[in-house]
C-alpha cells in the first residue's frame, strides 16, 4: 500500500516537473518573440527616424504656400437704360511651390486657377471691382493657348554683402512682382478689391509670360529692371515690355517709408483711336507709401501715361490710410480707405472722361492663414458725350474671405 502510494506521489512531482519546464519553455518561447518584437520596433523607429531626417532635410529647401479666395459682391448702379442691381461671386486659388537648393538660388512655380468671374464683365463699370485672376482671365492668357495662370522661374542671387546683393530671374514672370510696389494697396485678396486702388490700372505691367527680372538693393536703395515679351494684347499684336523701378526705404521718426519710381514702355504694338496705325505705350508711376506711428498709415500713387494708342484712362491719381488693428487690441485686423480719380483720354464721343472710385474695407484676421474682408465702393464714370446719357455711377458691397497658406 505505501509504495503504491509512493508512486502515486513520484509521479505527481514528475508530472509538475514536466509542466513546468514546458511552462519555462513556453515563457522563454514568448520572451524570444518579445525581444524579437522589440528589435522589429526599433529597427522601424531607426528607419522611421531616418526617413524623418530626410524629410526634414527636404522641409529646409522645399516650400509650399499659396492663396485661395472667395468673393461676393452685389452692386447698385444708375445709368444708361436702367441696368440691373444684381450680384455675383467668384473663387480664385493660386497654389505656390518654392525650392532652394542653396542659399542663393531658388526656383518657383505658381499657378492659378478660378472659377466664376464675379461681377467684372458684366457691371457697366470699366474698372473691375475686384482685382482677382478670375475664370475669364485664365483663358488663353496672352495668346499663348494656356488656361491657367502660371509662373515658373529661376532666381540666382550674388550676395556681395548683407546689405548687397543682385538677383536675377528668368523664366514665365509676372512684372508686379517687381513694379508698381505698395505697402497699402497693392493686394487684391487682402487690400483693396478695385483694380485702380490695386495697381497703376492705366499702367501697363503685364503677367504670366516668358521674361526675365534684375533686382539690385544697395543698403536702403533699390532698382528693378524687366523686360517680358507677351504673347498677344487685345489688338492680337506680340510685344515687348520694359519696365524699371527706382526705390528709396526710409527710417523716420514716424516710421519706415518707401518711395519708387518707375517707368514703363513697351513696343509698337497697339492701335491708335482711329485703329490705322500701330502705337508705343507708356507709363510713369510714382508709389509712396509711409508708417505714421504704430497704428496709421498713408499711402498715394500717381500714374501717367501717353494717349497716342486706344487706352481707357491717361492719367491716375489715389491715395488713402491704413489703420492697424493695435488700435483695438486685435493687430491681426485692418481698416483701408482709399480713393482714386482717373482722366480719361478724350479720345472718342465714346471715351470716359474721367472716373471716380472710393473704397473702403475692413479685414478681420481670423487666424494666421484666415481672414474676412468686408468691403464697399462708390464709382462713378462720367463719358464724353453726356448728351448720350452714358454716365454711369453706383455702390458695391462685398464680402470676401481668404486663406494664405
Amino acid at each position: 500500500m505505501m509504495r503504491k502510494q509512493l508512486v502515486i506521489v513520484l509521479t505527481c512531482l514528475m508530472m509538475a516537473v514536466l509542466d513546468a519546464r514546458a511552462e519555462d519553455a513556453a515563457t522563454r518561447q514568448e520572451i524570444d518573440q518579445l525581444k524579437q518584437r522589440i528589435e522589429e520596433l526599433e529597427k522601424k523607429q531607426e528607419e522611421d527616424e531616418e526617413e524623418f531626417g530626410k524629410l526634414s532635410d527636404l522641409a529646409k529647401y522645399v516650400s509650399i504656400g499659396g492663396v485661395l479666395s472667395g468673393a461676393y459682391q452685389y452692386e447698385w448702379v444708375s445709368g444708361p437704360s436702367d441696368p440691373d442691381d444684381l450680384g455675383r461671386g467668384a473663387v480664385a486659388i493660386q497654389p505656390e511651390v518654392g525650392i532652394t537648393p542653396t542659399e542663393n538660388d531658388e526656383i518657383f512655380f505658381l499657378f492659378g486657377f478660378a472659377a466664376g468671374n464675379g461681377l467684372p464683365g458684366v457691371t457697366p463699370f470699366i474698372l473691375a471691382p475686384w482685382a482677382a485672376g478670375l475664370e475669364d482671365d485664365v483663358k488663353d492668357i496672352n495668346g499663348r493657348n494656356r488656361d491657367y495662370l502660371l509662373q515658373a522661374w529661376y532666381k540666382h542671387t550674388f550676395a556681395f554683402s548683407e546689405d548687397h546683393s543682385l538677383g536675377l530671374t528668368g523664366g514665365i514672370i509676372d512684372s508686379t512682382d517687381y513694379l508698381d510696389d505698395n505697402a497699402y494697396a497693392n493686394d487684391e485678396y487682402t487690400q483693396f478689391m478695385n483694380e485702380a486702388l490695386a495697381n497703376a490700372s492705366n499702367g501697363i505691367l503685364p503677367s504670366w509670360d516668358i521674361g526675365g527680372a534684375l533686382e539690385w538693393d544697395y543698403g536702403r536703395f533699390g532698382v528693378r529692371g524687366v523686360y517680358m515679351n507677351v504673347g498677344e494684347n487685345d489688338d492680337g499684336n506680340n510685344f515687348n515690355f520694359y519696365g524699371a523701378e527706382v526705390m528709396v526705404t526710409l527710417e523716420t521718426p514716424l516710421g519706415e517709408g518707401h518711395y519708387r519710381v518707375n517707368y514703363n514702355f513697351t513696343s509698337k504694338a497697339f492701335l491708335d483711336p482711329d485703329g490705322t496705325s500701330e502705337e508705343q505705350r507708356d507709363v510713369l508711376i510714382f508709389s509712396f507709401d509711409q508708417e505714421l506711428g504704430d497704428i496709421f498709415g498713408a499711402w498715394v500713387r500717381f500714374a501717367f501715361g501717353s494717349d497716342k494708342a486706344l487706352v481707357d484712362y491717361k492719367s491716375l491719381y489715389s491715395g488713402g490710410i491704413n489703420i492697424s488693428g493695435r488700435w483695438w487690441g486685435r493687430e491681426q485686423d485692418t481698416i483701408g480707405i482709399g480713393y482714386g480719380y482717373l482722366d480719361g483720354p478724350e479720345q472718342t464721343e465714346e471715351s470716359v472722361k474721367y472716373t471716380h472710385v472710393a473704397e473702403g474695407y475692413v479685414r478681420f484676421g481670423l487666424n494666421d492663414f484666415l481672414s474676412l474682408t468686408f468691403d464697399l465702393q462708390y464709382m462713378k464714370d462720367t463719358y464724353v458725350d453726356t448728351a448720350s446719357d452714358n454716365d454711369v455711377d453706383g455702390w458695391i458691397a462685398g464680402v470676401r474671405m481668404t486663406a494664405e497658406f
